[in-house]
């Protein structure tokens, strides 16, 4: 399955942007990605810290529950997202559920699942913050970045490449198999 990619320098969100897409009618399956966004988020209204350089992401497309539901997926998104970290970078990333992946107890990836429901199909809307070069200063958590953990500049636009071939793989798969099949594929990724 074909997954389109949409580029932009500045958004509020890429989730936000997504929204916004959505609405005006665009449903073919998207990646939404931006240099930049002003007011992201995170789970339960957390603000989530978007420092430039690092790779911001929101994949969405439509939501099909025959095989697999809403909560699957975010169970699915860690462990896809999880794996194509652990593998491309060689580094023991772990999830801390529901939405966050960390190395060595710091966070280093952040997942955002929502959906909407439009006209009438639904829509699953997946954010994703991946500190590949920088590592936000908070202090309610450590943080850290790929860049740090590889000792080299991480270059976006590769991993981005990667996560949207996997995806499309991966939701070429949705159709077919059932969520067990699916746990066992997104740890073979």
């Amino acid at each position: 399955m074909k997954i389109k990619l949409l580029k932009f320098k500045s958004v509020k969100s890429t989730n936000d942007t997504a929204l916004r897409l959505i609405k005006i009618k665009y449903s073919k399956p998207t990646i939404v990605t931006s240099l930049k966004q002003t007011r992201s988020r995170g789970t339960m209204g957390k603000k989530w810290i978007s420092k430039k350089g690092n790779l911001f992401f929101t994949i969405f497309f439509e939501l099909n529950q025959k095989k697999i539901n809403f909560k699957h997926f975010a169970i699915l998104n860690a462990y896809l997202i999880k794996r194509i970290i652990s593998k491309e970078f060689k580094s023991e990333i772990k999830i801390k559920w529901p939405n966050d992946l960390l190395f060595s107890k710091k966070k280093i990836c952040g997942i955002l699942q929502e959906t909407i429901t439009y006209g009438k199909k639904k829509f699953l809307i997946v954010g994703m913050g991946i500190n590949t070069n920088f590592d936000p200063n908070i202090k309610s958590f450590s943080s850290t970045c790929l860049k740090y953990i590889i000792n080299r500049n991480i270059n976006n636009n590769k991993l981005l490449y990667i996560i949207k071939k996997k995806y499309e793989k991966f939701l070429t798969k949705t159709q077919k198999y059932s969520y067990l099949e699916l746990i066992k594929y997104t740890n073979k990724v």
